[in-house]
């Protein structure tokens, strides 16, 4: 590893690009298992190498990969999506009604509206007072009435307004379903993300409680030396 004083740059061992120093991360600081898949491919850094942010987000994504291969064998499209937020620091979590919505034509918003009134307390009260209304009048007109009883014209309305409302629901209720295979596809990658993030936070806890324990042994250690050295 190489610095030009300078430009206050310095260069990459794993890329051979030079970065600021804000850019660079001291890879004793990483996580433990990221470490050391860095080491496997770069045996010879050392504890105070320092490598840039991209080559860490690189061999983060490529960590997490591995880990979800060994675990469910080939990755999906979505592992992979979880893959690449992990390692970016991006969230997966979207609003599903919102973007679906965004993406209705003018028909499918037309059927969903259709949909919502035909399953709706106002539709049964406006379609039973127009059956009222119907039956009174041609009861009331007797012979002169436009459709007279058993009201064969009321029944042909009725099977034509069942003909035309039965697919005009389950136009709604397809785009519903997929709608809510969009939100468990989102649900899922939501908690492939979670297990990954808890497992690296136990993973680090105890890392650090190892090295606090280390550190612990080291200064008792010394304290004893001091001991000994005073008496």
């Amino acid at each position: 590893m190489t610095s030009n004083p300078a430009s206050s740059h310095t260069v990459c061992p794993i890329t051979g690009q030079a970065y600021p120093q804000k850019d660079l991360l001291l890879i004793d600081q990483l996580h433990p298992a990221l470490a050391d898949r860095i080491r496997r491919d770069h045996p010879g850094l050392d504890a105070h190498s320092r490598i840039s942010r991209a080559a860490v987000d690189q061999y983060r994504l490529r960590y997490v990969e591995e880990l979800l291969r060994q675990e469910r064998g080939d990755l999906t499209r979505l592992d992979r999506e979880v893959a690449r937020s992990l390692a970016e620091g991006i969230t997966v979590t979207e609003n599903i009604e919102e973007n679906f919505d965004e993406t209705r034509t003018l028909g499918e918003r037309l059927s969903d509206a259709l949909a919502r009134f035909g399953g709706s307390w106002p539709f049964l009260i406006f379609f039973a007072l127009g059956l009222g209304v119907w039956i009174i009048i041609n009861a009331a007109r007797g012979s002169e009435a436009f459709d007279p009883y058993p009201y064969i014209l009321l029944n042909l309305v009725l099977s034509c307004i069942a003909a035309v409302q039965a697919p005009i629901i389950m136009m709604s209720q397809r785009r519903q379903e997929a709608k809510d295979r969009l939100r468990s596809l989102n649900d899922y990658q939501v908690n492939l993300k979670a297990e990954l993030e808890i497992r690296h936070l136990h993973e680090k806890i105890d890392h650090l409680i190892s090295r606090q324990w280390e550190r612990l042994a080291e200064i008792q250690e010394l304290q004893i030396e001091l001991l000994q050295e005073r008496r």
